[in-house]
């Protein structure tokens, strides 16, 4: 995977930086989303990283912590702030994201938070600003692998009041994907065993660098079996 070797200016240098696409890149992966994806990447161990070393190919890793989907501001939005903004075309045969979770716990705080949610994805699954985006993203040809979040450990952390939207987020989610063989949602809420804070960095909401080796296994499982995730 290409790594960043310079920051052009301080926003980017606030935003992280992301791997560039251009006409002769040779990934047929994609990577979007937020700070679940962009965690450790300069470490070399990022969700994108352990994605690569499961699947012996390169990922090229666009997301950027911090983005979200309900985000107005055009420049740093362009940047990468806005995750529909990260997309850049390519021959891609799989696209990873995920995202929301900032748009609830920024726009929320994680209180009463259905009319956010619905404008991210109805309860049905089929309307709101990520199934907008998926489809999109599905008329390229591309499969889509779309990851839901990291659960709590079962001790108090930031986003403990969160678990509920979560849940539900996941549950449009899976409906969503139902709809189309081509759309995997990836569920992360059993992958943190209960009392086990070795999935989570100090602020018990990103993924530690295990955790984010964990996630880029389960999402591989999937590219090399996508027949298995739709049965």
């Amino acid at each position: 995977m290409i790594r960043c070797i310079a920051l052009l200016a301080p926003l980017i240098a606030l935003l992280g930086c992301t791997e560039p696409v251009t006409s002769d890149t040779q990934s047929r992966i994609l990577l979007l989303g937020d700070s679940l994806m962009a965690m450790h990447r300069s470490q070399g161990k990022s969700v994108a990283h352990s994605l690569e070393q499961a699947l012996d190919e390169p990922v090229i890793d666009r997301s950027v912590a911090g983005a979200r989907y309900l985000y107005a501001l055009p420049i740093s939005g362009s940047m990468g702030l806005n995750i529909t903004k990260q997309y850049r075309p390519g021959n891609w045969d799989w696209i990873v994201l995920n995202g929301g979770g900032n748009d609830i716990w920024m726009g929320c705080g994680c209180g009463p938070c259905e009319r956010r949610i619905g404008r991210l994805i109805s309860e049905d699954g089929h309307r709101g600003r990520i199934p907008g985006f998926l489809s999109k993203l599905r008329q390229t040809g591309a499969q889509v692998v779309f990851v839901g979040y990291l659960r709590t450990p079962g001790v108090t952390s930031p986003i403990e009041g969160c678990t509920d939207d979560g849940d539900e987020m996941d549950r449009r989610l899976s409906r969503l994907a139902a709809l189309d063989q081509g759309l995997h949602f990836v569920s992360l809420a059993d992958l943190v065993p209960h009392g086990d804070r070795s999935y989570h960095g100090l602020d018990l909401i990103h993924p530690s660098v295990k955790g984010s080796r964990a996630i880029g296994k389960r999402i591989a499982e999937v590219i090399s079996n996508p027949a298995n995730d739709a049965d």
